[in-house]
């Protein structure tokens, strides 16, 4: 009975929008409770590292606040098509992004802005392996141990295992923040983050995701187990865990959103069952024999299907582990007639779980199992055919050597180590997706390219028109290794590789037919404007030629089109035509949505053609137009005949 609390309300808005400045605070009365982090919140809105020495409950490193500051700093870069290494360039909706994958997130921002609905991704683990990122957050192995005096310059050893208990986890931290940061921009109000990650920094990075997402946003922790180390010296720690954060836990609960999963063997057994019905001449006792020699010869069950042993007198096959007591106690209490001794039958100490008449209504509707004599209680049945979906597990195993082969078999044997398991990804990526056939899922530590994979496979398997986006570092494949052996000079080499040839076989041996299998290839890559900036001082005659044109010499009119996508927010799979208007190249993105002339010498007639087609955006390059005068009475033109295209020139 009083009026709202407006400051808590302004918490709670300021929390939506930045997350990671909500903190915990002492009351007037002592008691905890939710605040602002001014120091954090200055950070979020400034453009320079703001310094702070309040003490509060936090994850903390050395370098957190360079590493906040990252994500927000701006960046003159872009993304450059490479045709020669695409997929089905002009219709494709896949993107592969060669590049760091800070430079990607922030150049995907405004395209992708709230539209990603799984992101997934498989980071360095920070086992001591050598790992490179540009932005000097995180450094090989090797770099490290000379830097804190573990080796010398010549690569000795100097001491084992000083910092056994932290090496790499500041470096670590800082390397993943700025880019989880971002990755939350590009979620869908429903979507979901999965990280892959060791014990090594499992803690770390829990502690960090609730800071980005909010713990009340955390679903789960899964644990992969994927193989045995009989060389251990303690335990055999064969496990990695899947982190699943919602962008919005709320929002998936008021959709009435529940990730269920059909149970493996289920439709197997169900055949066995009709078969043994069918082969016993309708004999329940002996079709549950038949059954059970089935059961007893399949190895890969699951005990959710197995516990189903019987078959009943209608051909059903059901399992009696229903207890028909009343929850808790206090059941009625009433005589149930054994059908074979005619005596009443043990009654639950805590009561019948129905009413007499509707115990009755289970007996008749064959719902009710007997024992031999009326000494032991009656058991409910459940039936196989009711057995339709599950709750997916937080514990459960796979194999990792399998999914090794099956990418050798691929792109050539130890080409790369430890690949992750498509399988095993379709599995919780369909979880995720399955109400969204549409959804788009994004990779940024793209690796060999497993999640695409299984992009791949879920769409070939429900006819689902999944897209996914992948980037990966262009990290060199070593010298001598079998990867460089196998003509891959980089990992992303080997991603793609993997793609089309994953795209084959599954096109050879899927009854279904897989609509997108291709993928346009981009790289990070500098401005495709030129630097024309300098000083009075500096500006010399010969120079000014020079300084005309505002395009770097080497970028084509497709470069300068994903520019203006990515500066116009514009979804970077849109189907690209290349026509001829005038004797002029022309891009046309989606229909016309954009049209795009970046010739030189753009005439009255070439401007007036294309605004008659109505596009919403139409851009041009300003050194087309032979003076200002000419690209002023070009918009003029636009502004006559279609005055609802929003015109530019770069």
């Amino acid at each position: 009975m009083t009026s709202p609390d407006l400051t808590r309300a302004n918490i709670d808005k300021i929390a939506e929008l930045f997350p990671g400045v909500l903190t915990e605070a002492l009351d007037a009365d002592g008691e905890s409770s939710r605040a602002i982090d001014f120091d954090l919140l200055r950070q979020e809105l400034s453009d320079h590292i703001v310094e702070g020495p309040q003490e509060r409950y936090q994850l903390d490193w050395p370098g957190k606040r360079a590493a906040a500051f990252a994500a927000n700093a701006p960046i003159a870069k872009t993304l450059r098509p490479v045709r020669e290494e695409s997929v089905d360039f002009e219709t494709t909706r896949n993107l592969f992004i060669e590049g760091d994958n800070l430079d990607a997130l922030k150049l995907l921002q405004e395209s992708y802005l709230g539209k990603v609905k799984l992101i997934y991704i498989d980071p360095p683990y920070n086992t001591g392996n050598d790992f490179v990122y540009e932005d000097d957050f995180a450094e090989s192995s090797a770099d490290y141990l000379t830097r804190s005096g573990q080796k010398s310059e010549t690569g000795d050893r100097l001491v084992a295992n000083t910092e056994a208990n932290g090496r790499f986890h500041s470096d670590w931290l800082s390397m993943m923040y700025p880019r989880l940061r971002l990755a939350r921009n590009l979620l869908t109000n429903d979507g979901v983050l999965l990280v892959s990650i060791s014990d090594v920094e499992v803690a770390n990075l829990r502690e960090m995701l609730d800071e980005i997402y909010g713990p009340q946003n955390f679903i789960a922790s899964v644990v992969w187990q994927g193989g045995r180390k009989n060389d251990s010296r303690y335990v055999s720690v064969g496990h990695d865990y899947v982190l699943i954060y919602a962008r919005d836990e709320m929002t998936l609960r008021d959709s009435g959103v529940r990730w269920r999963e059909k149970k493996a063997g289920v439709d197997e057994a169900r055949a066995a069952g009709r078969r043994a019905w069918e082969q016993s001449g309708h004999d329940a006792e002996r079709a549950t024999a038949m059954f059970r020699a089935w059961l007893s010869a399949q190895k890969e069950l699951t005990p959710a299907v197995s516990r189903f042993k019987n078959i009943d007198d209608a051909g059903r096959v059901y399992n009696a582990d229903k207890d028909l007591g009343w929850p808790g106690g206090g059941g009625p209490r009433y005589d149930v007639i054994h059908p074979t001794t005619g005596k009443p039958v043990k009654v639950p100490s805590t009561g019948w779980r129905f009413t007499e008449n509707s115990f009755r209504e289970q007996i008749r509707l064959g719902l009710v199992e007997f024992g031999v004599d009326e000494n032991k209680i009656p058991r409910g049945k459940t039936f196989l055919d009711e057995l339709e979906d599950q709750v997916a597990e937080s514990v459960f195993t796979q194999i990792r050597t399998t999914a090794a082969q099956r990418l050798s078999n691929l792109v050539g044997s130890r080409v790369f180590d430890y690949p992750k398991d498509e399988f095993v990804l379709a599995r919780w990526f369909d979880l995720v997706t399955c109400s969204d056939p549409d959804a788009l899922v994004l990779d940024f530590f793209a690796g060999s390219g497993s999640a695409a994979h299984a992009v791949l496979n879920l769409n070939s398997l429900d006819g689902g028109r999944r897209r996914f986006i992948a980037v990966q570092l262009g990290e060199p494949t070593p010298p001598e290794s079998s990867a460089r052996a196998a003509g891959f000079s980089s990992i992303p080499e080997i991603a793609r590789a993997r793609i089309q040839r994953a795209v084959e076989g599954i096109r050879a041996g899927s009854s279904r037919v897989l609509a997108d299998g291709g993928f346009r290839s981009l790289h990070v890559a500098t401005t495709n404007m030129a630097d024309t900036l300098t000083t009075a001082d500096d500006l010399v005659q010969s120079a000014l030629s020079d300084a005309v044109g505002s395009i770097k010499p080497d970028r084509t009119d497709e470069d300068l089109l994903f520019q203006v996508l990515l500066g116009w927010g514009i979804d970077l799979a849109e189907p690209i035509a290349v026509e001829e208007v005038e004797d002029r190249r022309v891009l046309s993105v989606a229909d016309d949505a954009l049209i795009a002339c970046f010739s030189e010498h753009v005439t009255d007639t070439v401007v007036r053609a294309i605004a008659a087609r109505h596009p919403l955006r139409a851009v041009f390059m300003d050194a087309g137009f032979a003076t200002d005068s000419a690209r002023i009475n070009a918009q003029q033109i636009f502004h006559e005949v279609s005055p609802e295209t929003d015109v530019k020139t770069v």
